[in-house]
């Protein structure tokens, strides 16, 4: 009887109502969770722990719909009267106990997806957070350099390695990696996975034995490996996907394709990986995993032709490269107006050559066809990764529009979260700001996601440089160089640490030899502080005279011969090239107009020729122009080195007092450890004009501390 008495109690409180019901609700919250979270790229953690809080909220709720039917002081009621207004009131008390449930649900979810996101992704308001300006009294003492941690191997992530050219004609290797390329581009879309970007897989071989080591290094479970052999109209194409903790193959595939039906391999091969890794994809990922980037196989060819130069040029910043890709991907479009990406990808080539002078191309032309071909392909593809990457680039490099550059960036990394590039794009734009702790806060998680990307090894100390960080600047130099030996970048920016850190000339000379024009360049401006004009001189002379190799920046090379001169004091050779070099430096003002900083490295120019033919008033009229410009551009990177070479015109034109004030305005910069240190007052010959000056005898006093050890007064 009693069992009789405890169902009939049960029915009569509704448990079973209250059961089913949750079960339907339950049921819904799963339903839910497995659907939308993937497309917030939400970890599986989420979703295992919905259902888990589901199964323990079952129980809750059969004790809730229980207790709150119970009357007072009584284990279970014994009137089975089925009354219809304590019935309704049961049941509404009832639906309140499962409501509670779910939403308990949905609140601990969500907070685990904001937790998940706060710990994962730097979040704007992080990212915006002013920098606290860092000391300026002096080079900071070694400290060692910030952990990167070592995040656990997520069984979704995958290294896409490079593809192997099998074929017999090895100038085909443009081919091999521009599917390799494609095929990365297509599993980076989807957000489930963790993609390894090409820049940290691209010094290993295509076969490796070691492939556990590998994988290890860069933080993945899974390896793709490739091969292509192209012969005339007919391509091969083998690949395998690795599990390279067990060794063990877990998918692969040939795909024999000629060059007119070879369209959307990339596609299959993401899908099929994704399969083999039980990745889910939203409807908009599936869509652009299937999506064709071009059916034209001269346009795919030139396009691929145009990425094996791009991959070259944003590590060494070749403007040379740059303007090959362009026209590579300009006749790509030509053949295929409706090809999204490879808009996109020109976009970017475009303004990257606009931000490094343009090489002989008028930078207000560049700025204009780059911001044109990223609306076209935006126009073409829609929420396109790759169009915003353009979008954001251009108007950071064409128009210093940083509030849209940080938005357009952001998008990209909503469409693609696997994006590496546009971390590291937004981490360029507040440094621009002056958020510099937010600028490594940012590369440091680009670095843990891509650990092997000598890029971003490279800007995260260039950014630790300018912060006055050199030790740590230093340790990420040799890390970007241990990565890439080859990267002439970290090369020179390693120089630099070195010399304002220790001012050890000779040791900064040592890390920049080399037959490259950049790395010549640099060991120019070594020899100077050494001076020693004369092999000064004759490294100059052995550098080409072109666009790609003298810009705006310093000058035209006859400016800088000219400079040398006067330092060696040859007035008469010296007088001879400055004359030739204004005309020069005067028509930069029309390639560079609408760029306040780039202008203003113009007017320093013309103020550096100005004084070398003796016009003194003209030159200090050219300073103060190029220092206005400087400040209204608002560049907190760009700024202080243009103030600093403006305290060093000041200096060579006498004035001691604009001097000083600059190189006060210099230090005091939250960005600018890379332009400069104090210790360089003792080293740097362009002081010797105002070294007796009481003001800036005034300065050496107050940064005594950072006198180098080995700088005496009868050396200067």
């Amino acid at each position: 009887m009693g069992k009789i008495r405890l169902f009939r109690e049960l029915h009569r409180r509704h448990v079973y109502r209250v059961a089913a019901a949750y079960a339907i609700v339950g049921w819904l919250l799963i339903q839910i969770a497995t659907q939308v979270f993937p497309v917030f790229n939400l970890p599986n953690w989420t979703e295992q722990l919905v259902v888990l809080l589901i199964l323990i909220g079952f129980p809750i709720a059969l004790v809730l719909a229980w207790a709150l039917d119970a009357p007072a002081g009584c284990a279970y009621a014994t009137d089975a009267a089925d009354e219809t207004g304590p019935q309704r009131a049961r049941s509404h008390r009832a639906g309140i106990a499962v409501g509670l449930i779910g939403v308990l649900i949905a609140l601990i979810a969500g907070g685990a997806w904001w937790h998940f996101e706060r710990v994962k992704t730097p979040i704007l308001a992080r990212i915006t957070a002013a920098s606290t300006p860092p000391s300026t009294s002096g080079p900071t003492a070694p400290t060692a350099p910030p952990a990167v941690t070592t995040p656990e191997i997520d069984p979704k992530s995958v290294a896409v390695l490079p593809f192997e050219n099998l074929s017999d004609d090895k100038a085909n290797a443009y081919f091999a990696d521009g599917m390799q390329d494609l095929i990365l581009t297509k599993l980076a879309d989807i957000g489930d996975l963790k993609v390894i970007s090409r820049t940290s897989t691209a010094k290993y071989r295509s076969h490796p034995d070691d492939l556990k080591t590998i994988a290890q290094q860069l933080g993945v479970a899974t390896v793709l490996e490739g091969s292509v052999q192209k012969a005339g109209n007919q391509v091969l194409i083998n690949v395998q996907l690795i599990d390279a903790r067990a060794d063990n193959h877990l998918w692969a595939d040939a795909y024999t394709r000629t060059l007119d039906n070879i369209f959307g391999v990339e596609g299959e091969v993401a899908q099929k990986v994704a399969d083999a890794l039980k990745a889910k994809l939203t409807g908009a990922e599936q869509r652009n995993v299937t999506i064709l980037p071009t059916q034209n196989p001269v346009a795919y060819d030139l396009f691929f032709r145009a990425e094996y130069l791009t991959s070259k040029s944003v590590i060494s910043f070749d403007t040379a490269i740059m303007k090959r890709a362009i026209d590579l991907y300009q006749k790509a479009v030509a053949e295929d107006p409706g090809f999204a990406l490879a808009w996109a990808r020109l976009s970017f080539m475009q303004s990257q050559l606009a931000w490094f002078g343009g090489a002989g191309v008028p930078g207000a032309t560049l700025v204009a066809s780059a911001r044109a071909s990223a609306e076209r392909a935006l126009a073409l593809q829609p929420g396109s990764a790759d169009a915003y990457l353009a979008m954001g680039y251009s108007e950071y490099y064409g128009r210093s529009d940083y509030p849209a550059a940080l938005r357009a960036f952001a998008a990209a990394l909503q469409a693609r979260p696997n994006e590496t590039e546009a971390m590291v794009a937004t981490a360029f734009v507040l440094r621009r700001q002056g958020h510099f702790d937010a600028a490594i806060s940012q590369l440091q998680a680009a670095l843990e996601r891509d650990p092997r990307n000598t890029k971003v090894a490279f800007e995260l100390a260039l950014t630790e440089l300018m912060v006055r960080r050199y030790a740590d600047a230093e340790h990420g130099y040799e890390r970007a160089l241990a990565l890439d030996p080859d990267n002439i970048q970290a090369k020179i920016e390693y120089s630099q640490a070195i010399l304002f850190g220790r001012g050890d000339v000779a040791r900064a000379l040592a890390q920049v030899q080399g037959d490259d024009p950049i790395l010549k360049t640099q060991r120019v401006s070594l020899l100077i502080l050494q001076r020693n004009y004369r092999a000064a001189i004759e490294l100059l002379d052995s550098i080409a005279d072109t666009p790609d190799n003298f810009s705006y920046l310093n000058g035209p090379k006859v400016l800088l011969l000219g400079t040398l001169y006067r330092l060696a004091g040859e007035m008469a050779q010296a007088r001879a090239l400055f004359e030739r070099a204004l005309p020069q430096v005067r028509a930069d003002l029309a390639a560079q107009a609408g760029n306040p900083l780039n202008l203003s490295s113009v007017w320093g120019n013309i103020a550096s020729v100005e004084l070398g033919l003796g016009r003194s008033g003209a030159a200090l009229a050219a300073v103060a122009k190029s220092q206005k410009l400087s400040v209204q551009s608002g560049d907190r990177m760009g700024g202080p080195q243009n103030t600093l070479t403006n305290a060093q015109l000041y200096a060579e034109a006498g004035r001691a007092d604009l001097a000083v004030s600059l190189l006060e305005e210099a230090f005091a910069a939250p960005g600018g450890g890379w332009v400069y240190s104090p210790l360089m007052l003792w080293i740097d010959p362009a002081w010797d004009p105002i070294r007796r000056a009481p003001r800036f005898q005034a300065l050496m006093q107050k940064y005594a501390n950072a006198k180098p050890p080995s700088s005496t007064s009868s050396a200067l």
